[in-house]
């Protein structure tokens, strides 16, 4: 630990030197929206004449040193006008600038400044993602899903067709850390997995790093998915109303103390269990499925340096059936459900401590829970003959604390530095068994206590312009995880660098090593949340993994262009061992085995920002393996979301206030699948007076095969009708527009005595439509 704190102190100490003035005062202040006083991330601060700028952070703050003098500092940000301050700087300044958004952004090539786009910053392998942008990107069944336009990314793969999980960079699941407004997100999924929990009209903004991660982030070895709720309208009251083919979506935000507190609350309801209610005979039994989401969100100024926020999101689905019969008297009622999901709520409070200090302090929750019900039932004139019932539940909660600084002694170099703590519950299942009857009554708990475990993590990372051209973001990450009486620690170095071989054009590089304590087994079906989420222990390892990038990024004329070549290795990876599954009343450390995977990859990503046409194209070629000692006889094999070749292009054409189009289409190598070489068909001893009989499959080679390749188009119309206090917007479209009949699973069939390998499809040509209006 000596040597960590001395890493540490190295890090916040050699920050002075380069680039130092010997007269500086500093401009310091928040960037916000003017019409509701929405903090903007990724904001630019920019002085022309000393070419000096800053980003703004996710609280909207940002801190400029320049030399004492006249000043010009341009405000900017994707889809607002810009604002310029001209001033005579002689003393320490704070200003909270207030954009305005602007209506459709028209092409112009910036000559005269510049702001710190994509070849400028160190960050590489991220992609920031505008909501507006989102909500014009045509969904399944007109379902406006945040993970499903992440999917349209490079480096990042669906897990299946219409599947709300993604898969970044060969990484599996659990592998990525889902932020919502900064606590973990343990399942993101609705319907079985076709929609995701996080509904657009409570969302902020959308940020996704792939690889060369940042120091403050750790926990997770694949990507971290960063989703920020809005914080409410300051200044007047505004709704919304979404109806959709399956679900339906209000908001409601607006002052509680003008300019001092104010709060948003938005909700989501799928009407699933009420359009199917009449196909249900009510005299046989019920059944149905509906999911919900709700947010809410305060947002208190309580000066110039101190804010407070309070955020609550919960979520849930729910499946249920049930059946009802009766014969010579006797009633049978049977009565099942299996349901899922999320609460999470953060506490904040942002200070303002010095010009060049900024905190912020974070309290968080969050519970995911997984649970099924059975109950059976006879009775007969009241008397209850049998009763069984069986339920099951599982799931992770966590309390964490954490407190971030953002130090920045000078327009060249940006120092962030924190710690936290997270106190895990880890419930890896309990069944409990109910059995009654006239003659005789059983009842058992089956299953493994609750496991308690503490993570904690200390960091220090500075971001740092080095001369003219280079500029390195180098950090350390420390974490600890306590189980039981083992106690794992972990450093982890971080760094990337760019280098400026002209003024739109940079060299950028990248190497971090990254740890996670938690692992997710799954049985990789198409979705169904019967996942576990369990911890390290002593006998299963952490997982490990370093990941190094290099890559050119550009901006031109308007245009963003990044191409990025990628390695990373993982360890110690989950899985369940050859026979075992999700129900088993054994300890899971002896139903899973740990392995290693590799990936590797070039990602191509070409995007427009601004003007009518707007959209990317993403193209991934990469490879990923797994290979572990208890599986495939220990010979490497393909990853089952392994996908050589992944296209994506995504265009929005907005014709004018009125009207505009979006567009996808996707294409991708098909999913790795295992198939058996040959069958072999044998007979067991007699079983009484009957023998019997049964087949054996034998698998050369474990994901052996590929399904077809898979592409689809899907497009949706936008017409909007804007009036002073409503603007109304009607969208239809399809899903999958020239009916793909894409693979969803293989199976094998008998047909004239010859077994014929068959696929089945999901989703055909699915036409949308819904009603949206904003007050």
């Amino acid at each position: 630990m000596t040597k960590l704190y001395i890493l540490l102190c190295m890090l916040l100490t050699c920050v002075y030197a380069f680039g130092q003035t010997p007269v500086q005062k500093t401009i310091t202040g928040y960037i916000e929206d003017e019409g509701s006083r929405e903090k903007l991330l990724g904001a630019t601060a920019f002085e022309i004449n000393h070419a000096l700028g800053v980003v703004s952070n996710t609280y909207g703050f940002f801190s400029l040193n320049l030399p004492v003098g006249p000043v010009e500092v341009h405000f900017s940000y994707i889809g607002f006008q810009s604002q310029v301050l001209r001033f005579d700087l002689q003393q320490d300044t704070f200003l909270t600038i207030r954009l305005s958004a602007g209506t459709m952004l028209e092409e112009v090539e910036v000559t005269a400044s510049r702001t710190e786009h994509i070849a400028e910053s160190t960050q590489m392998s991220s992609v920031d993602v505008p909501i507006d942008f989102i909500r014009k990107v045509p969904a399944l069944l007109g379902e406006v899903d945040i993970l499903k336009v992440i999917q349209l990314l490079p480096g990042v793969q669906s897990g299946g067709e219409g599947q709300s999980g993604f898969y970044v960079r060969g990484g599996g699941p659990d592998q990525n850390l889902i932020l919502l407004d900064g606590v973990p997100v343990y399942n993101a999924s609705h319907l079985f997995g076709f929609f995701s929990v996080f509904n657009a009209e409570s969302v902020k903004d959308v940020t996704l790093i792939k690889g060369g991660f940042p120091a403050r982030y750790g926990g997770r070895l694949s990507s971290v998915l960063d989703i920020g709720l809005k914080e409410g309208n300051m200044k007047e009251f505004h709704s919304a109303l979404s109806l959709g083919l399956v679900a339906s979506s209000a908001m409601v935000e607006g002052p509680i103390i003008e300019d001092k507190v104010s709060f948003i609350v938005s909700g989501r309801r799928t009407y699933i269990d009420v359009l199917a209610r009449p196909f249900f005979d009510e005299s046989d039994g019920d059944g149905g499925y509906f999911f919900y989401d709700l947010n809410g969100k305060v947002n208190w100024k309580i000066s110039d340096k101190d804010r407070i926020y309070w955020s609550i999101y919960t979520g849930r689905d729910k499946f249920y059936f049930g059946n009802n019969e009766k014969y010579d008297g006797v009633s049978y009622e049977d009565d099942g459900s299996f349901y899922w999901g999320n609460i999470t709520s953060a506490l904040r409070w942002n200070r303002l401590w010095t010009k060049n200090l900024f905190s912020n302090t974070t309290l968080t929750y969050s519970d995911y829970t997984f649970g099924t019900r059975n109950e059976y039932l006879e009775t007969e004139e009241g008397r209850t003959i049998s009763e069984q019932r069986l339920s099951y539940d599982s799931g992770i909660r966590d309390w964490a604390a954490r407190m971030d600084f953002d130090y920045i002694p000078s327009s060249n170099h940006t120092i962030r530095f924190g710690g936290g703590a997270i106190a895990h519950t880890f419930r890896p299942g309990i069944f409990d068994l109910v059995n009654n009857s006239e003659t005789e009554s059983f009842s058992a708990k089956l299953g493994q206590a609750n496991i308690p475990a503490v993570e904690w993590f200390l960091y220090a990372e500075n971001d740092s312009r080095i001369g003219p051209a280079l500029k390195v973001n180098y950090g350390l990450h420390h974490s600890g995880f306590n189980v039981g009486s083992k106690t794992y620690l972990h450093l982890q170095p971080r760094i990337s660098a760019r280098y400026l071989l002209k003024k739109d054009l940079s060299l950028k590089a990248s190497f971090a090593t990254m740890r996670q304590y938690i692992n997710l087994l799954s049985n990789e079906n198409i979705g169904l949340p019967t996942d576990l989420w369990l911890p390290a222990t002593e006998k299963v390892k952490p997982q490990d993994s370093w990941q190094t990038a290099i890559g050119l990024a550009q901006d031109w004329r308007g245009y963003e262009i990044s191409v990025e070549a990628y390695y990373k290795s993982m360890t110690n990876l989950v899985a369940y061992r050859e026979g075992s599954s999700f129900f088993s009343f054994d300890d899971w450390q002896g139903r899973v085995t740990q392995g290693n995977g590799t990936s590797r990859g070039l990602e191509f990503f070409f995007q427009k920002k601004t003007g009518q046409w707007t959209g990317w194209l993403g193209y991934t070629l990469s490879k990923t393996d797994r290979q572990f000692e208890d599986l495939n006889l220990g010979r490497p094999f393909p990853y089952k979301f392994d996908r050589r070749h992944d296209l994506q292009i995504v265009v929005n054409y907005q014709r004018s206030e009125r009207f505009d189009i979006g567009a996808t289409w996707v294409c991708g190598t098909g999913n790795a699948v295992s198939l058996a070489a040959e069958t072999f068909a044998y007979q067991g001893p007699p079983n009484g007076s009957n023998f019997w009989s049964s087949t054996i499959d034998n698998i050369e080679d474990r994901n052996n095969f590929r399904m077809q390749a898979y592409h689809r188009m899907d497009i949706g119309f936008n017409f909007h009708k804007v009036r002073k206090s409503y603007k109304r917007t009607i969208a239809f479209g399809a899903y999958n527009l020239y009916n793909r009949r894409n693979p969803f699973f293989l199976f094998t069939d008998n047909v004239d005595g010859q077994v014929k390998l068959k696929q089945a499809s999901l989703f055909p040509f699915i036409p949308f439509i819904s009603y949206n209006i904003r007050f």
